[in-house]
């Protein structure tokens, strides 16, 4: 997937430049304008010593290394927020049974998982035979947050379901008794490993309340939970190098 910790270098002499000017600053800013003033005297001067500062500087000196300290950390959590919403995709992806592949992997927010473009899980079972779903997820309360990013995200109204198929084999139907949801893939032959996965919203007429959730045969569908990294595992990552 797109390795954005490779803008860390880049990142991180910023943040250098900027600490090696905020933080004596913020100690005391005479010090910085006494260096900086070495820079500024011309040859032959015989100035040695930078003009004291005045209460006002100060406080506008300090006040702007501060706001640059802000912005060092804020350079840092962007990467590290770019990071955690590409690996959330991409380990969504692969929850749901996505292969690896190179050109889907560099973006698999856009590229990799994706809302569905085409079919609501509604309608008849046509074929003779189907083919079994692997999972499922609830959308109940807090909402998975990697849907957010993906291309064309499921709706949040009234989604109670979201099942994850390949792209290229994905005619899910679901059907909604009293007593049980029964999701099938509506294709006669096993669909083909697939490094992109469609995301299939499903809105019910009635509450799921302890109806099962099965598949081919009436065997039970597994549930999982696929969601971002939390910041903590990100910035763990990003120490570790992991």
């Amino acid at each position: 997937m797109r390795n954005y910790w490779a803008l860390l270098p880049a990142i991180a002499i910023c943040v250098g430049l900027i600490l090696l000017y905020a933080v004596p600053t913020l100690v005391n800013p005479q010090w910085t304008n006494s260096i900086l003033a070495l820079f500024k005297q011309l040859p032959g001067s015989e100035e040695t010593e930078a003009a004291p500062l005045g209460p006002q500087q100060i406080r506008s000196r300090r006040m702007l290394a501060g706001a640059l300290v802000i912005g060092a950390l804020a350079l840092v959590g962007f990467n590290v927020a770019l990071n955690r919403e590409a690996n959330g995709c991409y380990l969504a992806a692969k929850a749901w049974g996505a292969t690896d592949d190179r050109k889907h992997d560099a973006d698999p927010c856009v590229h990799k998982i994706f809302g569905a473009f085409f079919g609501d899980g509604k309608g008849e079972v046509l074929e003779d035979s189907q083919q079994p779903v692997t999972a499922y997820q609830l959308v109940k309360g807090k909402r998975p947050a990697y849907l957010k990013w993906i291309q064309n995200p499921p709706k949040p109204d009234g989604v109670a379901l979201v099942f994850g198929v390949g792209f290229n084999c994905g005619d899910l139907k679901v059907i909604e008794a009293a007593d049980k949801i029964t999701a099938v893939i509506d294709e006669t032959e096993p669909c083909p490993p697939d490094s992109q996965i469609e995301m299939v919203p499903i809105k019910l007429d009635k509450p799921i309340g302890d109806r099962p959730i099965v598949t081919v045969g009436g065997k039970p569908i597994p549930r999982i939970n696929p969601d971002l990294p939390s910041w903590g595992t990100v910035l763990k990552e990003l120490a570790t190098g992991g």
